[in-house]
């Protein structure tokens, strides 16, 4: 059974745009993000999608110098772009991260994928609709899902959230598995969407990247427990919603 990781990125964010090509700490928030990536144990490949557009011929151009697959389709109907990247690299599971995570957890992302494994969810997230049952920081999001259930999404889904967020269509219409922490984190963002969210990443590698990646989620909180003055930095910034 294949695992790939199928990471969306492109330029065009609406609240930040090119920021995973802004430099951190001397790299792009992209290659930061795949070499984390890179560090899980459940996985046998990696696929960048981003899209046709000019502007993402940039992403094409870097990540080849990154050492994964790349992968183009469509701009706005992002489940399509994800359904014939999954198709083209022949995986049986999919396992669905974002480019908008430079703080993402190899350790989190196996984890998920055993508990995928093991119980009979048609998906399972440490994230989902669900935010009672979210304990993990926003930005360590994972999902996985097979393929077969991605194909049925696709040739299914309808409605323009559906097409634009590639699992919403799974969360309606099948079973979910919810792996979750001993500890919820919860309420804690690490997601990088808006030039607050860039403040706090920025900060974190300041402290925490030596030029490796050895820094995790329970290094990041003792980090932000010593610092709590930290969390003011994006404290007041709204995540989008779906519809």
């Amino acid at each position: 059974m294949k695992t790939i990781v199928i990471i969306q990125a492109r330029m065009g964010s609406s609240r930040l745009p090119g920021k995973v090509m802004k430099k951190l700490c001397g790299k792009t928030v992209l290659e930061h993000v795949i070499t984390r990536v890179k560090q899980s144990k459940e996985i046998q490949d990696i696929v960048i999608a981003t899209t046709i557009h000019e502007r993402d011929n940039v992403i094409e151009d870097a990540v080849q110098s990154y050492g994964v697959k790349i992968f183009r389709g469509s701009e706005d109907n992002v489940l399509e772009r994800y359904y014939y990247a999954a198709k083209e690299y022949k995986t049986d599971t999919v396992i669905r991260v974002t480019s908008d995570c430079p703080l993402i957890d190899p350790f989190i992302i196996d984890e998920v994928i055993r508990f995928y494994k093991n119980e009979s969810y048609d998906i399972v997230t440490n994230a989902g609709l669900d935010l009672a049952k979210r304990t993990y920081p926003r930005g360590l999001d994972v999902e996985a899902f097979s393929f077969h259930k991605l194909e049925e999404a696709f040739k299914q889904a309808g409605e323009p959230y559906q097409l634009e967020h590639v699992t919403p269509y799974l969360y309606e219409h099948n079973s979910v598995g919810y792996c979750k922490n001993d500890v919820n984190y919860s309420n804690y963002r690490w997601t990088l969407d808006t030039e607050e969210d860039w403040l706090l990443i920025s900060k974190i590698y300041e402290y925490l990247y030596k030029g490796k990646h050895d820094f995790y989620m329970e290094e990041i909180v003792a980090l932000l427990k010593e610092h709590p003055e930290l969390l003011e930095l994006n404290r007041n910034v709204q995540q989008k919603i779906l519809k």
